[in-house]
């Protein structure tokens, strides 16, 4: 079978996919001149086509469409067109989305946004109560945030004025505003409360700003052994060269250890995905990594075109280890059999999928907290009058990510949907978060622990807090692949 792009699996995937439906629909209906009802024609028809519970969804059968005038019908019923989406979602499924402008799900799904660097949760001052503090995780080089001395560890009670509860958190901390000014506070541990230090910063966002998702990456001496530490923050494509750059210092430094930095990693791309993995080892080319689970639909259409004549039109549907990138870039490799994986329950998708593909192969010692627990993949879906040239509805700017497949590793295990539970397990503490890249820091000190067991480590003090909703994290753990944008043009129809 020939294996036009190599394809991984789990993170979102970008797969700007709609055929147009000339293209695709023998049954054409009119839909007249509302663009609402032209927006969920375009919603259902690729539901119908691409998601991954479709056939347990009694609304996307394909029968839907045998009469046109109930299906034109069934399309007004709802007004709203992410009410309608919303309408033919799975029980099960906690990460589709639609999105009213395809530029804004563009940019988050690169790492760009309106951004004022600073990384947090929020979590409740105490068991039950209602007030609540934000925890600082890591501020973003060359932000305002970091030009202003917002550092890890900072802890906030308040936003403009106002102390922070569980009615307006999400408001004054996710909301539109481009500015707000946060009220620092000390943790007391005698009296085990959190008092206002009297400090306020004004922070301002910066539009279209990018994140590197290199955060750190430094080689420690460990009992004469060469770790390298690497907390790397997002599975962004467009900077692979800095990853692929940063493994080949740790080559030319004879590494032997590395410690890789998940924890606040909510995924990205699955082909960045194996071209970490293939650098973290370098003895698997060729070697199944991952696998991909479409619906059985779209599982019996690849197996027709896979046993035809034509071995153009073939799909792959598993993701291998590689020696180089689709540009031919030759990728540095470790060649390493052990790795020392820090997560947290921010650890999601291509992270998650990273390990469950490594973990057959390597030992994969994961330290911290469980993961989020996403085991399955979406794609960038656009409503396209013209897929060859890429042209868009000029009546509609929607795209929605519709989860598509589940992801399993070589050895077929695919059950993580309540997270990959750590081999050694300690929560972090928000009152002691530590400084990153510290071998004092709680997690890496951990794990140093582990790799030189003549190293003391003792269980660190300060409270453990539970974080909640976030609404940042929840639209931006994703995991990206890419889809042959005409491999289903005309081929199937509803």
């Amino acid at each position: 079978m020939k294996n036009i792009t190599p394809y991984c699996l789990l993170v979102i995937f970008t797969l700007l996919t709609n055929c147009s439906k000339n293209d695709r629909d023998d049954n054409e209906v009119d839909l007249g001149s509302n663009t609402d009802v032209e927006v969920h024609d375009f919603i259902w028809t690729e539901l119908n086509q691409y998601y991954f519970w479709q056939e347990e969804v009694e609304n996307l059968a394909d029968s839907k469409k045998d009469n046109a005038t109930e299906y034109l019908r069934y399309l007004e019923e709802i007004e709203d067109p992410a009410d309608f989406f919303d309408s033919l979602k799975h029980p099960e499924d906690r990460f589709s989305w639609i999105d009213d402008n395809y530029v804004n799900l563009e940019n988050q799904l690169a790492g760009i946004s309106s951004s004022n660097g600073m990384k947090f949760y929020v979590t409740r001052q105490c068991s039950g109560c209602d007030e609540l503090v934000a925890v600082v995780t890591y501020v973003l080089p060359e932000s305002d945030a970091a030009q202003k001395g917002i550092e890890r560890g900072d802890l906030i009670t308040a936003v403009d004025g106002q102390d922070l509860n569980s009615s307006n958190y999400v408001n004054l901390l996710y909301g539109d505003s481009t500015s707000y000014t946060v009220n620092l506070a000390d943790h007391n541990t005698a009296s085990d409360s959190f008092n206002s230090s009297g400090e306020s910063v004004t922070l301002d966002k910066i539009e279209n700003f990018q994140e590197n998702p290199i955060h750190k990456n430094i080689i420690l001496d460990e009992g004469g052994r060469k770790v390298a530490y690497l907390m790397y923050n997002k599975f962004l494509s467009g900077f692979n060269q800095e990853l692929i750059d940063t493994f080949s210092e740790f080559t030319a430094e004879n590494v032997t250890e590395l410690v890789l930095d998940l924890r606040y990693n909510g995924g990205g791309s699955v082909q960045t995905c194996i071209y970490l993995a293939s650098m973290i080892t370098g003895q698997f080319t060729g070697e199944i990594f991952s696998k991909e689970v479409w619906n059985s639909k779209l599982l019996a259409y690849f197996e027709k075109i896979n046993n035809n004549s034509n071995d153009y039109d073939d799909y792959e549907l598993n993701n291998y280890f590689v020696s180089t990138t689709t540009d031919g870039v030759t990728l540095p490799s470790l060649n390493l059999n052990n790795i020392y994986v820090l997560t947290s329950g921010r650890s999601a998708s291509a992270s998650e999928l990273l390990i469950n593909g490594l973990a057959p192969y390597i030992n994969v010692v994961q330290i911290g907290d469980t993961t989020y627990g996403k085991n399955v993949a979406s794609i960038t879906l656009y409503d396209y009058v013209d897929l060859n040239n890429r042209v868009k509805n000029p009546n509609h700017t929607y795209a929605m990510q519709p989860i598509v497949l589940k992801s399993a590793n070589s050895s077929d295990f695919t059950d993580y949907g309540n997270g990959l539970t750590p081999d050694v397990v300690l929560k972090e503490r928000s009152t002691n978060l530590g400084t990153l890249g510290s071998s004092d820091e709680p997690l890496l000190a951990l794990a140093l622990s582990q790799i030189n067991a003549s190293r003391k480590y003792s269980i660190p003090r300060g409270k453990i807090l539970q974080p909640m909703t976030d609404p940042d994290f929840e639209s931006n753990n994703s995991m990206i692949i890419e889809f042959p944008q005409n491999k289903l043009n005309g081929l199937i129809k509803n």
